[in-house]
C-alpha cells in the first residue's frame, strides 16, 4: 500500500478575499447617487482597477484594488480597503477606501 501513497507537496489553499461587484461599491463608497449610474460609468469603459480598463460592472474588487475614474471633472484614484455588506452613512463610505489623490492631500 505505501507505494500508493502521494508523496507530492500538500496543495497550498488560497485564502477566500471578500469581493463585491465594481458598481455596488462605487455605489456602497458613495462616489455615485445610485447604482444605475455606477453601473452605467463602468459600462462605458470609464474606469480601471489596478491599471487595467473594466467595461462589466460586475467585475470583482477587493481590498487592495485601485480604481481609477473621472468624477466631477477631476480623475480619481482609489484604493479599496475594505467591502460593505450595505450602503451606510457617509462616515461607513468614507471608511471603504483610500484616497490617493495627491492634490487633495495639500
Amino acid at each position: 500500500m505505501a507505494k500508493y501513497r502521494n508523496t507530492a507537496m500538500p496543495l497550498k489553499t488560497v485564502e477566500a478575499r471578500d469581493t463585491l461587484r465594481l458598481d455596488k461599491w462605487l455605489w456602497q463608497a458613495r462616489f455615485y447617487k445610485s447604482r444605475s449610474m455606477a453601473t452605467e460609468v463602468v459600462a462605458e469603459g470609464f474606469v480601471r482597477v489596478n491599471g487595467t480598463p473594466v467595461a462589466k460592472p460586475a467585475h470583482l474588487i477587493g481590498p487592495g484594488d485601485t480604481l481609477t475614474f473621472e468624477l466631477n471633472g477631476r480623475i480619481r484614484l482609489i484604493r479599496v480597503q475594505r467591502v460593505a455588506a450595505r450602503r451606510g452613512p457617509r462616515e461607513e463610505a468614507v471608511a471603504l477606501y483610500l484616497d490617493l489623490d495627491a492634490s487633495r492631500l495639500e
